[in-house]
């Protein structure tokens, strides 16, 4: 993976912003806003385009170049004044060498008029790293994706219709990477039918590539010091070109659902509640269906979880879905009670021995500081406020969750009825609608069915044969002492302990993969003593646990609920023995891609598999489960989405020959 590298930048005497590396300015000196509200607003006709959304539609403005957000604040601005209730924006950049937030925040103060919206972007402009990151603003009737990377390697993994393209890089003889035919060609395979495209620059060889990639480009006047700028629309994919490679029919989209924009969400736990809010951001309808008498009463009820990222220094499918994942839950949790709902106090993971020390180095090379360092032992114990026997890898955007709250906000949204007391027997199709049922009893009926309740959604039929399964955890909760207030950062080894969240501090946790008994047991509290006295034997002495009776510690069990891949199981179901059939011939050669359709269950999905990470990637998949249904740019990258489909499963079977 390549490391997130901020701009370094230079002030020029009236405090605009320049680019140290390409020698340019940010925006114009002399007409800035002016200029992007011609450039950019005007060629794209987006004043006509936002009055004319209707209520649950939405148009999608890509960008090349994301710089200082002038040009986001600007068309946001415009859609808010514009654009009619229901209607959404949803704006994807990308983005080479992104502001720090200091210098986001200065860049900003420049334009007093767009405040509102500059200031929204400061507050959720947090844990931006490298990868896709999605940004939630107004309950999500508007969203940001920042592709962070190189161009060339992000915009070849966006799925996705862009309705208007920004093409807005530094000047071409500055930063000619960002002007080249390839740049083109991937704008035209990602171009809507009719799409539109502006640009400040009129040179003429970025005239002809464009026009070459498939967009009918013309010279316009232009503002200011700017002569001519370029406007056009996208006509088609060039004939003579080769066409781009379409998805694998088993990961493509399924069809659109035309019918009434109603869902029903089973399991009211991080997965249900995320899935729940995203739909509802979107204008649908929404029955979240619980078995229990409130939400959040299974693995997702804990008192703390911990935000601690596990990655791979080597850019795997799942370290790029919890990287995207952990800054959309950093953000999202900015909308909660700091101190009571969620603390941003750090996570340290102790290097406990050589093995977990050489991890922890490899890490340390390969992402930025201000996601995650070393400490020796000195700065380990003072940052934790507690003796230790080691340094560690301290994430400083790390924290921990009481994951009720979050689960509580996300489903407290308008748009969705929280059915408590309904446990999901039976799915049964009827016409055009899916039918929960409950024994006898009919509960509720929509087009669309979220399966979200962990491994119990291997109780209805079109997903039995997933392969999930479920580990036993039991966390201990331990009275706050005097003493033990010290404690300023989650620390983390085999087990994990937590600051104090109203005078309790969570131990945890323990692992059984074979009981099926959900009483709290006196062996697994002994066993999270012993993980927290190998955490730090001087916390355990001013928690004085030695003290404590066992017979009266306090805590809970619960099912994490796990993949064989470790990887969530997120997206739409097929028929099982029909994809058999289907694509037997891949039995023979795995090479070959039939293009026989994938027999979808219309209508039904699943969100599931999270394991013990649920506070990272449940709320982003409930973003991906409703790009699926809305036919939106997906929040993830196209090869993140497929290692996490359903489908790979029934299709490792088959590779297999079984």
């Amino acid at each position: 993976m390549t490391t997130i590298q901020y701009a370094q930048l230079d002030w020029d005497e009236n405090g605009n912003p320049i680019s140290r590396a390409f020698a340019d300015v940010y925006f114009s000196n002399e007409s800035g806003l002016a200029e992007t509200r011609h450039v950019f607003l005007a060629q794209n006709d987006l004043h006509a385009r936002f009055s004319a959304l209707q209520a649950d539609a939405r148009l999608v403005i890509g960008e090349t170049g994301f710089g200082t957000g002038l040009n986001f604040l600007c068309a946001w601005q415009m859609f808010e004044a514009c654009a009619r209730p229901g209607a959404r924006l949803q704006f994807v950049s990308v983005e080479k060498f992104p502001l720090s937030r200091a210098d986001l925040e200065r860049a900003l103060s420049l334009w007093p008029e767009l405040k509102t919206f500059a200031d929204q972007l400061l507050t959720q402009y947090v844990a931006i790293h490298e990868g896709f990151q999605r940004l939630v603003f107004d309950s999500g009737r508007v969203t940001l994706t920042l592709l962070i990377g190189d161009a060339l390697e992000m915009l070849p993994q966006l799925d996705g219709a862009i309705d208007a393209w920004f093409l807005d890089g530094f000047a071409p003889s500055k930063n000619p990477q960002m002007w080249t035919p390839e740049l083109f060609a991937e704008l035209a395979r990602l171009a809507a039918p009719g799409s539109t495209i502006g640009t400040f620059t009129s040179t003429g060889w970025v005239r002809r590539a464009l026009n070459a990639a498939g967009f009918k480009m013309k010279r316009v006047p232009g503002i200011g010091h700017k002569w001519e700028v370029l406007k056009g629309t996208f006509m088609g994919w060039p004939v003579e070109a080769p066409a781009p490679s379409a998805a694998k029919p088993w990961f493509a989209r399924p069809p659109l659902s035309t019918r009434e924009r109603k869902a029903l969400v089973v399991g009211a736990g991080l997965a249900g509640c995320a899935t729940a809010a995203s739909l509802a951001a979107r204008g649908w309808q929404v029955s979240l269906l619980e078995r229990h008498d409130d939400l959040a009463q299974e693995a997702s009820g804990n008192r703390q979880g911990v935000l601690y990222l596990k990655l791979s220094a080597h850019g795997t499918a799942l370290s790029q879905l919890i990287l995207s994942g952990f800054g959309h839950t950093r953000r999202l949790l900015e909308q909660l009670q700091r101190g009571v709902d969620w603390d941003d106090c750090g996570v340290l993971q102790l290097a406990f021995d050589e093995k977990e020390g050489a991890r922890q180095a490899q890490l340390a090379q390969a992402f930025s500081p201000e996601l995650l360092h070393v400490l020796d032992k000195a700065d380990a114990q003072a940052r934790a406020g507690v003796a230790l026997d080691s340094g560690g890898l301290f994430y400083p955007q790390g924290g921990w969750v009481h994951p009720p709250a979050l689960c509580r906000h996300q489903a407290n949204l308008a748009n969705i009825r929280l059915m408590t007391h309904n446990d999901v027997l039976q799915l049964r199709r009827d016409g055009d609608a899916w039918q929960a049922w409950d024994g006898e009893r009919l509960l509720d009926s929509a087009p669309v069915v979220v399966l979200a309740g962990a491994a119990e959604v291997k109780r209805f039929a079109a997903s039995a044969q997933l392969p999930l399964k479920r580990i036993r955890g039991q966390i201990t909760r331990l009275p706050m002492t005097e003493n033990s207030q010290s404690l300023s950062t989650v620390v983390c080894a085999e087990g994990y302990v937590a600051p104090g969240r109203l005078g309790e501090h969570t131990l945890g946790a323990s692992f059984d993969f074979k009981s099926d008994d959900l009483t709290p047991t006196a062996a697994e509290h002994l066993g999270n003593l012993q993980l927290l006295r190998e955490i730090s034997a001087d916390l355990a002495e001013r928690l004085q646990v030695s003290a404590l009776p066992v017979e009266q510690l306090q805590g809970r069990a619960a099912f994490r609920c796990t993949s064989p891949d470790y990887l969530p199981i997120v997206g739409p179901l097929s028929d099982r023995e029909r994809f058999l059939e289907a694509y037997t011939v891949l039995r023979k050669d795995a090479r070959q891609v039939p293009q026989t359709e994938c027999p979808w269950l219309d209508g039904l999905y699943v969100n599931s598999g999270h394991g013990s990470r649920g506070l990272i990637t449940a709320p982003l998949s409930g973003e991906l489960i409703a790009a699926w249904l809305d036919n939106e740019p997906l929040p993830l990258p196209r090869s993140v989405a497929e290692a996490c489909h359903p489908n790979r499963f029934v299709l490792r079977s088959l590779v297999r020959g079984k």
